[in-house]
């Protein structure tokens, strides 16, 4: 399993209440979504705006990318949501 995040682009998924972003496994593309709760936590509950917590999620991407690889290797199916439980 070769899952990589070369892709940076994030958006705010509103139907979900998830930031959504991609995942490759070879040509594969693997969509993720991390509820905005999740990075609420991350951040103490200090986001006010939809440019904070992608901001955020920045900030945090390599602690939610790992999360991510963790959760592909576990269950292979064709979308993720990340919750707290997988932190």
């Amino acid at each position: 399993m070769a899952l990589q995040f070369p892709n940076i682009s994030r958006s705010f998924d509103v139907t979900r209440g998830c930031v959504r972003f991609s995942g490759y496994d070879h040509t594969r593309e693997v969509a993720f979504f991390i509820e905005q709760d999740v990075v609420y936590y991350f951040n103490c509950g200090a986001l006010v705006s939809l440019e904070s917590l992608l901001a955020a999620f920045d900030h945090h991407r390599d602690r939610i990318c790992h999360a991510a690889v963790r959760a592909y290797g576990q269950r292979l199916k064709g979308s993720y949501t990340l919750t707290l439980a997988d932190f």
